[in-house]
C-alpha cells in the first residue's frame, strides 16, 4: 500500500509495501468506467482507488498510445489525462481522439500551471483542466461535474436560434441540419446562453450554469470556449459580446 502526499510529481513522496499495479477495476453498480492515464504508479493508483471508492469502475494506463487504444475498446464514460505522459502526451491524446470524431469528457491533470498551456488544452477540446497537486476529492467531483454536465434533461424541448437548433435530450447540435460536433462543456455554456436568449450572461453565472463552479476557472476559459464555439458554427454563431459584462444569444 502506498501512502501519496499530493498530486504533484515533485511533492509525491511514497511510502510502498508493494508496487502500484495499473489494471481495470470494475464495481457493482458502477458509475461508469473512467480511463485514467497517468504514468506515475502512485498517483495513479491514489485516483483509482478514490474513484473507485465513489462507485465508477476505473481502468489504468500509463502511455498516450495504449489510452487511444482503451478509449476505442472500453468506451469510457469519462478520461482523466495527465499532460506529460512519456512518448505521445496528453495533448497529442486529446487531439486524435477530437479529430477522430471522439468526444469522451476530458479531465487534464498536469504539474503546469501556465495559462497558455491550459487554453491550448481547452482549445483542443478538453472539458476541465486540474493542475498538480491537488486533492483527489476534487478530482473525484470534477469527474462527478463532467458527467453530470453530459447528462441531457429527458423533457427539455430542442431550442431553435435561427439556422442552428439544440437538443438537450440527445445533447446534439445541428446547423442547416448538420450535426456540429460540441464538448461537453461547449454544449453546456451554448445550452446555458440559449436558455437566456435575448439576456446578458455574466461569466461567473456561465461558470456556474456550464461548470457547475463559479470560481475556479476564471473569465478566460468561458472566453476560450465562447472562441470554439465561433470557431464551430461560423457566421450562424448566435453569441454575442457585451463589453464588459459578457455574453448573450442574440433573440
Amino acid at each position: 500500500m502506498c501512502a501519496v502526499s499530493g498530486f504533484g510529481k515533485a511533492s509525491t513522496t511514497r511510502r510502498c509495501r508493494r508496487p502500484a499495479t495499473t489494471s481495470v477495476h470494475v464495481v457493482e453498480e458502477s458509475r461508469g468506467l473512467v480511463l485514467v492515464v497517468e504514468d506515475e504508479p502512485a498517483i495513479a493508483d491514489l485516483e483509482r482507488r478514490y474513484l473507485t471508492h465513489e462507485g465508477f469502475g476505473v481502468h489504468v494506463e500509463s502511455d498516450g498510445d495504449a489510452a487511444l487504444d482503451a478509449v476505442r475498446r472500453l468506451r469510457p464514460a469519462a478520461v482523466i489525462l495527465d499532460v506529460g505522459l512519456p512518448g505521445r502526451d496528453g495533448i497529442s491524446v486529446c487531439r486524435a481522439l477530437r479529430e477522430g470524431g471522439d468526444w469522451v469528457p476530458v479531465l487534464f491533470v498536469t504539474a503546469r500551471d501556465d495559462e497558455v498551456d491550459r487554453v491550448l488544452g481547452l482549445e483542443l477540446g478538453a472539458d476541465d483542466y486540474l493542475t498538480k497537486p491537488f486533492s483527489p476529492r476534487e478530482l473525484v467531483a470534477r469527474v462527478k461535474a463532467i458527467l453530470r454536465r453530459s447528462e441531457g434533461r429527458p423533457t427539455a424541448r430542442p431550442l431553435r436560434i435561427g439556422p442552428v437548433t439544440l437538443d438537450p435530450t440527445s445533447r446534439r447540435v445541428t446547423r442547416h441540419d448538420a450535426e456540429v460536433a460540441l464538448t461537453v462543456t461547449e454544449f453546456n455554456l451554448l445550452l446555458a446562453l440559449a436558455r437566456a436568449r435575448g439576456r446578458v450572461v455574466d461569466r461567473a453565472e456561465l461558470l456556474a450554469s456550464a461548470w457547475g463552479q463559479a470560481d475556479y476557472a476564471g473569465s478566460r476559459t468561458v472566453d476560450v470556449h465562447v472562441a470554439q464555439l465561433r470557431a464551430k458554427l461560423g457566421d450562424d454563431c448566435p453569441i454575442e459580446t457585451v463589453r464588459g459584462v459578457g455574453y448573450r444569444v442574440r433573440s
